[in-house]
């Protein structure tokens, strides 16, 4: 009888700490802005691509979120941010220690939200590869998607008008 319930157990405990662990990485670019000054707000057609953006991840709960504390970046993410009831968690792409940050986020669905120089290399970080290069000063809508299920990693970038 212990004997069953000892194996029991084992395999109760083996199923909830051997599931499967999925990490999925959403990463764009802040949407336009109003001129090229150090720290600039939206642009009117900026705060029209964040509601986008809102619409577009409407249907995925983030668990965190992420963003260089930049007017242009947070005002990018601050939508789906308030619709999810998320906070904004900031973070210095020059500072950041990229093996922490995936370690902190294992399991969750992540929104990072950056610069047109910082993003590419960011993702680059979390593929353990150099795909990816700096994005166009003219493109606001690309979105990087990183899924990591038990150490495989997939990726791809969809471009967004």
């Amino acid at each position: 009888m212990k004997k069953n319930l000892l194996i029991a157990l084992f395999l109760i405990f083996q199923i909830s700490f051997g599931q499967d662990s999925t990490t999925t990485y959403y990463f764009i670019r802040h949407a336009e802005k109003v001129d090229a000054s150090k720290n600039p707000d939206l642009s009117k057609i900026g705060f029209e691509r964040a509601a986008r953006w809102n619409a577009i991840f409407a249907e995925i709960k983030f668990d965190a979120i992420f963003s260089t504390d930049y007017k242009r970046t947070i005002q990018t993410v601050n939508p789906v941010a308030l619709t999810q009831k998320v906070k904004i968690n900031l973070y210095n792409p020059k500072t950041l220690n990229i093996e922490s940050f995936k370690k902190q986020n294992v399991g969750k669905k992540v929104l990072i939200v950056g610069h047109s120089n910082t993003i590419p290399n960011f993702v680059n970080q979390i593929i353990n590869e150099k795909v990816y290069s700096e994005i166009d000063d003219s493109t606001f809508g690309n979105l990087y998607i990183v899924i990591i299920i038990n150490g495989q990693i997939n990726f791809q970038v969809l471009k967004l008008r």
